[in-house]
């Protein structure tokens, strides 16, 4: 396990128990069994939807694209905001807006 996501994984316990898996060559950050994060380069993404984009909008933040083949494909995941970092509070509340995003995005089961 990274330094990095161990250092996330304290920051967010307010949000519960969190549960990091490797995937292409970075991690998935899971709560209840959701991902809501990722985490590639040393960088940590969000997910984010049509009801959480304009908070990282606002802010001029990128979402998490990567290439295959020759094309660019953009993930519903944007870089978490750097103040989310360093204070535990914001920290919790961009992870809660990244998990309801989550939530919203789940097949729903009838």
């Amino acid at each position: 396990m990274s330094e990095f996501v161990t250092y996330l994984q304290e920051m967010l316990q307010d949000l519960g128990s969190l549960h990091a898996r490797r995937m292409f060559g970075g991690y998935g950050l899971y709560h209840d069994g959701l991902m809501f994060a990722l985490i590639a380069d040393d960088t940590l993404y969000l997910k984010a939807d049509d009801e959480s984009r304009p908070h990282f909008e606002a802010l001029g933040l990128p979402c998490f694209e990567y290439r295959r083949q020759e094309r660019i494909v953009k993930m519903s995941y944007y870089q978490a905001p750097a103040d989310m970092l360093e204070e535990r509070e914001q920290a919790t509340l961009w992870a809660k807006r990244a998990y309801a995003a989550a939530l919203r995005a789940r097949p729903h089961q009838d």
